[in-house]
């Protein structure tokens, strides 16, 4: 089929389908190759995804697997989490390779070879049993399972979350020193709130660096008494989504920005289920943009990818969905479809301005990540075009299955 044809047939399909409905709205391989070197072309592409959640359940099949006990009311057992995806989608093995959870996702990586590559972690690493009193869920993976970030070449976690001290602060003070160990940047969380506020730096090459900050909120299930303080440890942490807190973002970022540099802002906020976008969370990430020199918003909470904007030719993910999770057999929003999930490609130019944005489907079936099929695919572009109508972006079906964010 030529191009033409198969667009005809993308849109055609796309008006024909049926899905979730917002409040207010109308319906409408096993093993990851070595990276050989980093994009070196005048674009910068990145690699952005939303939450990474690989202690509980995935722990439990990975090769190092950490106590199994679990303070949940639903279950008392991460290796309940196992028997579920399993009654829902097949055996899963038991001491898998460290890359297995990334299936697909692997190969597309290796295809695109993005200059960094960020996730959201959204567990703590470590053995601690110091389960934070009151929370109803605590995630957690082996510090020996680590490699199963590193066989992904992931380049930096943020973990201002709602997890990373599911096990206190000796889990903290465990995760950040396990990733910095295999190598991977942290930003988001430190023993201070010097180290919590200070973004990750990733060197690209001569002259050209990825800066990422990263904060969370309580609107995301952050506790606020995470926030780090000068002599505590925790989490970068903001109140309120107001004018001083852009203004003391801006003041970070100017401190260390120089000429030639790439700004992400990651920032953990919103509720998991919905595709209503706050009109507080709109003019903040705009603020962030125009005023703290910020060239991308990498927003993360919700379970399910909400809409794209693209300001003044800046990107701003307001939610980009769980990118992996234990959450299969688990009933309920069924409706949202949160076993797929979408690799966000966005790539700049010198001065930080997007060029082109592809995104790659995917689906999470056995605790590993796969293709989405082609009909997958043509419900989550229906999707991102019906949620962008009112932020001026539509998302177009290509050729080889991934999708690309068109805005005006």
């Amino acid at each position: 089929m030529d191009r033409r044809g198969f667009c005809a047939q993308s849109t055609a399909a796309l008006l024909a389908m049926t899905l979730p409905v917002r409040a207010g709205a109308t319906a409408g391989p096993a093993s990851i190759p070595p990276r050989i070197e980093r994009s070196t072309g005048e674009d910068t592409t990145l690699f952005l995804c939303g939450d990474v959640m690989t202690g509980r359940g995935i722990d439990q099949i990975l090769p190092h697997p950490g106590a199994a006990y679990l303070f949940e009311a639903y279950m008392r057992s991460a290796r309940g989490y196992v028997a579920l995806a399993e009654q829902a989608n097949g055996p899963i093995g038991r001491h898998v390779e460290s890359g297995y959870v990334w299936g697909d996702a692997a190969a597309e990586l290796e295809r695109v070879r993005p200059a960094a590559r960020i996730v959201n972690l959204e567990t703590a690493v470590t053995r601690s049993d110091d389960a934070w009193p009151e929370k109803g869920i605590h995630y957690r993976m082996h510090p020996a399972n680590t490699p199963c970030l590193t066989a992904a070449a992931i380049d930096c976690c943020v973990l201002a979350n709602n997890h990373v001290l599911d096990w206190g602060y000796a889990g903290l003070a465990e995760t950040l020193d396990a990733l910095h160990r295999a190598g991977v940047r942290t930003a988001g969380a430190g023993a201070n709130a010097r180290e919590a506020w200070a973004p990750a730096i990733l060197e690209l090459g001569p002259g050209r660096r990825v800066l990422v900050f990263a904060f969370g909120m309580e609107s995301a299930g952050v506790p606020r008494e995470w926030a780090a303080s000068e002599d505590s440890a925790g989490v970068a942490f903001v109140e309120a989504l107001s004018a001083a807190a852009v203004e003391a973002i801006g003041d970070r970022v100017r401190a260390v920005r120089r000429p030639g540099d790439l700004v992400v802002t990651s920032v953990h906020w919103g509720g998991n289920w919905g595709y209503a976008i706050p009109d507080a969370h709109r003019s903040f990430a705009h603020r962030l943009i125009d005023d703290a020199d910020v060239d991308a918003v990498h927003g993360h909470s919700s379970h399910h990818p909400q809409g794209i904007e693209i300001h003044r030719g800046r990107p701003i993910l307001y939610g980009c969905g769980d990118f992996l999770n234990d959450y299969e057999g688990i009933g309920g929003h069924a409706s949202f479809r949160p076993e797929l999930t979408l690799m966000y490609f966005p790539s700049f130019d010198a001065t930080g301005r997007l060029t082109r944005f592809c995104a790659t489907p995917m689906r999470i079936r056995r605790f590993r990540l796969e293709r989405a099929s082609a009909s997958d695919a043509l419900w989550l572009a229906a999707l991102l075009t019906r949620e962008g109508r009112a932020l001026g972006t539509a998302v177009e079906p290509q050729e080889d299955g991934s999708l690309a964010v068109r805005w005006h």
